[in-house]
């Protein structure tokens, strides 16, 4: 049987999908093991998770980011994720991931594409290792069009890559030479650019060690349910936008009810509502068994498990893939794109509104749900990382330098 060391990030949106691989490659008798936040890979993977803890200098302790300004966009969000998270993030945890490989003794490693840490230690020890990509913006050329941000972070990996000690090589930490899963479908994410060997598994759901309670009982049979969430990342981002979602939901209480996900209760403490139910977190996976549509921030996770469903979609992207996902649902035919910032309740409607009753959506997001499914999910991405070859060196002979 493998070992496997799983490296991901503090990010509740990049464990979840490694969650399901981890579980799968358990049950077929492999060992696995986290190079992460112990807390938040406790909740997230179960309490029996093997962790090995990782610096994460600047996070909570719960391993919730740093919360961006709530105003950067476009280049500047970029700028800001890369210099002020994603390279000290790099730095801060690479040490720990060498001294987890020399605890664990890992035949492969599987590395979250934003933990690069984990593909540079990998390649310094000579080590297989498998990309995690919790998104398809990056291979599916979404900086084609920006040659310059692309040399920009190209340059900022090459620079990390001498400061970690890793060998001289023109391979980009974020995309594996050895495995790239993608946590997608071509139906989705449309074609892959040539930056390695990708296998396009659908998304790796898996049962929530931990839920949230929910009021069951407070759902009305008799109406639609629509789900609001911006995801864990963007606390701080949305204010204005959930407002015009709780008045465009309650202008149309008579057929709908909405359940709106505020964890940074920038909306306060709402009164109890007949029609809308705001939460700080709710267990997702039930309740998009039963949604009638979901209105979101184009995050890949919330969008694919709302599609795996069949569940059409109104995003509205705020920064990061965002853009880019939102664009693939909208080429899909599987959802409407408003404007984050710029969005009144009646926009807003008149989205949702196309979006549940033109039946073309929900058809469109039934059959991308159908590729999800044929894609094998985390079964399939245990299969892969099953196949690949033998570590190049032999646990006793691996130095940590």
């Amino acid at each position: 049987m493998t070992r496997f060391l799983f490296v991901v990030p503090p990010l509740v949106g990049h464990i979840n999908p490694a969650v399901g691989v981890a579980a799968e490659l358990a049950a077929r008798g492999h060992t696995v093991a986290w190079a992460g936040v112990p807390d938040l890979l406790g909740r997230l993977a179960g309490p029996d998770a093997e962790v090995f803890a990782c610096a994460v200098p600047g996070f909570g302790p719960d391993g919730a980011a740093a919360q961006r300004p709530p105003e950067l966009r476009g280049p500047a969000a970029l700028k800001f994720l890369w210099e002020e998270f994603l390279i000290p993030l790099a730095e801060a945890m690479a040490p720990d991931v060498a001294a987890a490989v020399a605890n664990f003794c890992p035949d492969v490693l599987v590395v979250d594409q934003q933990a690069v840490a984990g593909a540079l230690v990998a390649e310094r020890l000579g080590l297989p290792w498998a990309t995690s990509a919790t998104t398809s913006a990056e291979f599916t050329g979404a900086l084609d069009g920006m040659p310059l941000v692309d040399a920009w972070v190209r340059g900022l990996l090459h620079e990390l890559r001498g400061r970690l000690g890793a060998p001289p090589s023109s391979v980009d930490p974020r995309f594996s030479p050895h495995l790239i899963l993608a946590f997608s479908t071509p139906e989705l994410a449309g074609a892959a650019a040539p930056v390695g060997p990708i296998r396009f598994v659908g998304p790796a759901l898996a049962a929530r060690p931990a839920e949230p309670e929910f009021p069951w009982q407070w759902l009305d049979p008799d109406r639609s349910t629509v789900l609001v969430t911006l995801g864990t990342a963007n606390t701080d981002a949305g204010a204005a936008f959930l407002t015009a979602c709780q008045e465009t939901l309650r202008e149309r209480s008579g057929r709908l009810q909405g359940v709106l996900v505020d964890p940074g209760k920038v909306l306060g403490d709402p009164a109890p509502d007949p029609d809308l139910l705001v939460l700080p977190a709710v267990p997702q996976l039930r309740l998009l068994a039963g949604a009638a549509a979901v209105i979101c921030h184009a995050g890949h996770n919330t969008v694919c498990e709302a599609l795996w469903h069949g569940v059409p979609l109104v995003v509205a992207p705020i920064r990061d893939d965002q853009p880019v996902v939102a664009g693939q649902v909208v080429a899909a035919g599987a959802g409407l794109r408003v404007r984050f910032g710029r969005t009144s309740a009646a926009r807003l409607g008149q989205a949702l509104d196309a979006v549940l009753d033109d039946p073309a959506h929900r058809t469109a997001a039934r059959r991308v749900g159908a590729s999800f499914r044929a894609a094998g999910g985390a079964a399939r991405a245990a299969d892969h990382l099953a196949e690949l070859p033998a570590p190049l060196a032999n646990p006793a002979e691996r130095s940590v330098r």
